[in-house]
């Protein structure tokens, strides 16, 4: 769909606008992903071609990049697809010009284990309504969505916008309607334990920021930009925090010599760290946050799992998101502790072998609670 802006040089009829939005689900050329990260917190633009850019390339993710590397927020873009210009940092989306609710359904837990967001910005349900596709069902399928979201990455902050406006009246008309169900459907999430949240996003709009009736002008995206970068920075950790201390490096055990390490480098949620050689690798090199995170690969911390406070309790990475189960004291006595639980990064069974699983245990003063960091 990228391939074919040239469609939308002008403002358009809303019959047109409709045509292209279903001719274009069949020819749609994509460019896949080129894996661009700046080690940030990764976010998933996820919608149709609003989130894509046809109008302008890169949509409102340009202006929102620009946002987070002004508030000095590091951020990894994350998707199947890559498109925008050059002033937009990272180029990954999923962002799927003329698909509706169902097509993203259909493909979205495959998206979702492959690139592991911590954050989901979701702006989707105008094809359904371009096409006329059983309309008055369409908050039933966003629902059903969410709830395939939530239950891939149940840790994940997943932001659900309201679509933005349409310039053909008896249209937008079917957009309110749509839009007045969102708010529900999000509050019927929240009240089940999901971290969804509302983003009013029809409002920030009029139509006279609309380039072809359906898709924003410069200006209008980069009001999409601020309405979203706004609503990330209402949730702690869903952009994680500005600027870090400490820089990166390696946690060493004083018993054991040995590197704080993520097995085999991956990159897996809950993997549970352990002792190894030290290295120097990505996988060994651990940044103390001012928020008091300790991360791993730029965007995942080290995690009392499953914010257990007891003994035993396993300690492994997990997406930066903020919580007190994340947050670590370096103390002067070369002990490390748990915000939450007050207990010890601790060598289990005082091991000082590679392999060695760390967990959290109750202070004791032992050398295999000692750490220092290089």
């Amino acid at each position: 769909m990228r391939r074919q802006k040239r469609l939308f040089g002008a403002i358009v009829s809303a019959a047109t606008a409709l045509a292209l939005a279903v001719g274009l689900v069949t020819t749609t050329g994509v460019q896949t992903a080129a894996a661009e990260s700046n080690g940030g917190v990764k976010v998933m633009p996820l919608g149709d071609s609003i989130t894509d850019g046809i109008t302008v390339p890169g949509a409102y993710r340009t202006g929102l990049w620009q946002r987070f590397v002004a508030g000095g927020y590091k951020v990894d873009f994350v998707g199947s697809l890559s498109s925008g210009p050059a002033t937009l940092g990272d180029h990954d989306h999923e962002g799927h010009s003329g698909w509706r609710i169902d097509q993203i359904d259909a493909n979205v837990v495959g998206w979702l284990n492959t690139y592991q967001p911590h954050t989901v910005l979701l702006h989707i349900g105008t094809n359904d309504i371009l096409q006329n596709y059983n309309v008055a069902n369409a908050p039933a399928r966003l629902s059903a969505l969410i709830d395939h979201i939530t239950a891939t990455v149940p840790n994940a902050e997943v932001f659900v916008a309201q679509i933005i406006p349409l310039a053909n009246s008896g249209q937008n008309s079917e957009v309110r309607t749509y839009n007045a169900a969102i708010p529900g459907i999000v509050s019927s999430k929240t009240s089940a334990g999901k971290h969804v949240h509302l983003v009013d996003m029809y409002d920030a709009l009029t139509t006279s920021d609309l380039a072809d009736g359906v898709h924003p002008t410069a200006g209008g995206y980069d009001k999409m930009a601020a309405v979203w970068y706004s609503a990330l920075l209402s949730v702690s950790g869903s952009i994680g925090q500005p600027g870090s201390t400490g820089g990166g490096g390696a946690i060493v055990g004083a018993g054991s010599g040995r590197c704080v390490d993520v097995p085999g480098s991956t990159q897996t949620l809950g993997t549970q760290v352990q002792l190894w050689d030290c290295t120097g690798a990505t996988n060994q090199q651990w940044t103390a946050t001012s928020a008091g995170e300790l991360r791993v690969y730029g965007s995942d911390c080290l995690d009392a799992y499953g914010k257990g406070t007891t003994p035993g309790t396993k300690v492994a990475i997990w997406s930066c998101n903020g919580q007190t189960n994340q947050q670590w004291r370096l103390n002067a006595d070369g002990s490390i502790t748990g915000v939450q639980s007050g207990l010890c990064l601790d060598a289990t069974g005082a091991g000082t072998a590679n392999g060695t699983l760390l967990e959290l245990w109750t202070c004791n003063g032992q050398s295999n609670q000692k750490w220092t960091k290089s």
